[in-house]
């Protein structure tokens, strides 16, 4: 299911949620639709998503690497260990990972790379990294939902699954943080707006937390669908 909350601030946006939900934190995703600061003759404001089960259409973008921790983005911190499977589950995903790879003819050797309470790192080492990975990660998302629908299949349901190689989801992140404060510095210079290209759930989250502390200088979500566009624009020209 998904619902939409507002607060003053992201905390008490999620706090609100989690109260009127009867949900603990963890429970749900956040998807940070619209944010403003507060300033002298207007009060902070900001607007939420929130995603709880495993629904199909937030799978699309739930590879997280980073999680929620009040007002601030921090990366998850991964409990890395063996590699190989250790149980049935594992042993299962990883087998179905890399037999649907290889039935799309880009075989490659799949392995555990972290496992943490609701999440399960899956890696692809491959020499078709490149197009498993796609234009800005599509391929990448959609191989990961199918292995979270599989996941869901087998009864892990509060598990998901995060599908990566060669590191992808890490260098994402960096290239989108760089985006967004050239971004900032380009409307800051013209006191007008950029609309970004479309992008999933968690990297417009990335956009709009990365800007978040710069006080002339604000975000918001526009569109429709999973993949929206995040407008950056100069503080008051809303």
């Amino acid at each position: 299911m998904v619902y939409e909350f507002e607060g003053r601030t992201e905390k008490e946006a999620i706090d609100k949620a989690a109260e009127e939900l009867g949900l603990e934190k963890d429970d749900f995703d956040v998807e940070i639709l619209e944010t403003q600061k507060h300033g002298l003759f207007k009060k902070g404001f900001v607007r939420i998503k929130v995603h709880t089960g495993n629904s199909a259409s937030y799978e699309a973008d739930s590879y997280e690497s980073a999680g929620i921790d009040g007002n601030r983005r921090t990366i998850s911190k991964a409990v890395f260990g063996e590699p190989e499977p250790q149980n049935e589950f594992e042993g299962k995903i990883t087998e179905f990972t890399a037999t649907l790879i290889k039935r799309m003819g880009y075989p490659g050797k799949v392995s555990i790379q972290f496992r943490e309470k609701r999440k399960l790192g899956i890696k692809i080492d491959s020499e078709h990294s490149s197009i498993l990975i796609g234009k800005k990660g599509k391929n990448l998302d959609a191989l990961q939902l199918l292995i979270n629908i599989y996941a869901g299949r087998l009864g892990r349901e509060d598990l998901r699954v995060i599908l990566d190689t060669e590191n992808y989801r890490i260098r994402r992140e960096e290239t989108l943080v760089r985006l967004a404060y050239n971004v900032a510095e380009k409307v800051r210079e013209n006191r007008g707006s950029i609309l970004l290209e479309p992008m999933n759930p968690f990297d417009r989250w990335l956009i709009h937390t990365t800007l978040n502390d710069i006080n002339d200088v604000e975000t918001k979500s526009e569109g429709e669908g999973l993949y929206k566009q995040v407008r950056v624009y100069f503080r008051g020209l809303k």
